[in-house]
């Protein structure tokens, strides 16, 4: 049941959500709005495609903390329970799911900037990595390897997506996975493809563009 301090925290996790990384760091270190530039997106990616790894990398580490932070809010509804330490229950975990795809929208439809957002991958991550760091790790895992070896950000991000519910099914033992866990899992794939259909339209042609960060930096 939706109550004040759940609403509460619910606007406040879309608006950490809504921080636009790449666009303040551009304009407040570079005089820059990433927006501008590159594929136009207010993402981590576009950061260091425009600016390079110098503005990329704290990009990359906000946008996951974003995430990440959002999921804790629990901490304040919890009565006591840590969740650092603690097991949530099954309603607390509920809850911490709210929060994050609240912030994922966030990042996507962003009110600080007119709703011109990001893809929402590294926010996606940084709920992930609140909700179950091991099957966050092995997605990251295969982002890094498909990422060096092909060069494509958005193929590395569209397997790795592919791989976070095929270890939530068929890795992780039965006492560490909700069943809400589970279901979010088999929509975080679709996510991905859904902000990546222009990126896969290219890679069908081959016009996707391979990373050449820190060009312009």
């Amino acid at each position: 049941m939706l109550n004040p301090e759940y609403i509460f925290f619910l606007v406040l996790a879309y608006l950490t959500g809504s921080f636009p990384s790449a666009v303040w760091f551009g304009k407040r270190f570079y005089n820059k709005d990433v927006r501008e530039y590159g594929s136009g997106n207010a993402g981590a990616t576009n950061t260091f495609r425009v600016l390079g790894p110098r503005a990329g990398i704290p990009v990359l580490f906000m946008d996951v903390f974003k995430g990440w932070l959002s999921v804790n809010y629990i901490i304040f509804l919890s009565n006591g329970c840590n969740p650092f330490t603690d097991t949530v229950s099954s309603a607390q975990f509920e809850i911490q799911l709210a929060f994050g795809i609240t912030a994922v929208v966030g990042h996507l439809f962003p009110i600080y900037t007119g709703f011109r957002g990001g893809k929402g991958i590294a926010t996606l991550l940084g709920l992930l990595i609140g909700l179950n760091p091991l099957a966050a790790l092995a997605s990251i895992l295969v982002f890094t390897i498909v990422f060096f070896v092909s060069k494509y950000v958005s193929l590395g991000s569209l397997l790795a997506s592919l791989a976070f519910p095929v270890v939530v099914f068929f890795i992780l033992e039965d006492k560490d996975v909700n069943s809400s866990l589970e279901i979010f899992s088999i929509f975080v794939p679709f996510l991905t493809l859904i902000t990546h259909q222009k990126n896969i339209e290219r890679l069908i042609r081959g016009e996707e563009n391979k990373a050449k960060f820190g060009k312009n930096n």
